[in-house]
């Protein structure tokens, strides 16, 4: 099967590291963190990796190269301007089907190969890796009726979500739902998807995950990395 990594991405909010730096490159330990995720996906089973590059796309094919290190194929497919998350699909030609598609800058625990079993399982265009989350809320929550009588009063709740990992199994169907250099990010292909009633699965994980997009999140993955090495050596690192 084909994994498409998502590599393009400027990485704003964790500025000014990713002012020198593309966001996979960025060390967690004495690695990269895509260094991780590649061996992940080797030992997985994955032996293509489609890179889709943009923001000091140079760096990144340094590093990687051909992929011969991890015992991959590597290849490169570079976006000239942004397409958002989705868009960037529309550039691959000749993808398995089914192939998985993850951003580069994840660090988990997620046990890909089950990911795979379940959506062929289910038999669905697609299916988004899942997590939940839970937000603290610092304040009281009122709840209204429609003439703003309270009808509850809940002190700082605890809300329950479930998030997308940033990991997805797609059918080659899906790319029929995206034009050619189109910029459009994973929410509105999915709304697509949706409104074609296209069957779109979720997978519910209790895995470990971090995106590391923030600083604190940066930080906390070094953390969890170092304490809890462990983890991300059974899965495949």
């Amino acid at each position: 099967m084909d994994a498409i990594i998502l590599a393009g991405g400027k990485g704003t909010r964790l500025a000014p590291y990713t002012t020198i730096f593309p966001k996979p490159l960025m060390p967690i330990g004495d690695v990269p963190i895509l260094d991780v995720v590649l061996r992940q996906l080797k030992a997985h089973g994955f032996t293509k990796v489609i890179m889709a590059v943009g923001y000091l796309a140079e760096l990144l094919e340094t590093y990687f190269g051909d992929g011969s290190k991890y015992g991959i194929h590597i290849q490169y497919s570079r976006e000239s301007e942004p397409l958002g998350t989705a868009g960037p699909l529309s550039l691959i030609e000749n993808l398995t089907n089914p192939f998985l598609v993850m951003n580069g800058d994840i660090l988990t625990t997620l046990n890909y190969s089950a990911l795979i079993k379940y959506h062929k399982e289910k038999t669905g265009i697609a299916t988004i890796a899942m997590h939940q989350r839970t937000v603290d809320v610092d304040f009281g929550v009122i709840e209204l009726n429609t003439n703003n009588e309270i009808t509850g009063y809940i002190e700082k709740p605890n809300l329950k979500y479930l998030v997308s990992m940033g990991i997805y199994i797609f059918d080659t169907k899906v790319l029929s739902y995206i034009k050619k250099s189109e910029k459009i990010d994973f929410p509105d292909l999915v709304k697509k998807l949706l409104e074609n009633n296209e069957r779109v699965i979720g997978y519910s994980s209790n895995d470990y995950w971090l995106d590391i997009g923030r600083h604190e999140d940066y930080e906390r993955a070094i953390d969890e990395f170092e304490q809890n090495k462990e983890k991300f050596l059974a899965s495949g690192f």
